[in-house]
């Protein structure tokens, strides 16, 4: 359990950072997204660019399998399993 528990926070720690660093460059976040569907319906599709597109459904993955990565790495240096 406390295995989950330092991967989930690195997660969040990762999460976290990332939508502060999409915000800055100008990409959406899924709260962006969401907010422009709840807004607009499915015309929010055609207000998104390529590289939102990108982000979204390859870039964000990525980077929170990283967060899993980095935070099972984490739990293997402090109790070395």
């Amino acid at each position: 359990m406390l295995k989950l528990y330092i991967i989930g926070i690195c997660i969040l720690i990762i999460a976290i950072l990332a939508n502060a660093i999409i915000v800055k460059i100008g990409l959406k976040s899924w709260y962006d997204f969401i907010q422009l569907l709840s807004e607009s319906g499915k015309q929010a599709f055609t207000k998104l660019t390529v590289m939102d597109f990108f982000w979204l459904l390859i870039g964000y993955p990525f980077v929170l399998g990283l967060g899993y990565y980095l935070g099972l790495k984490l739990y293997e240096i402090i109790f070395g399993s």
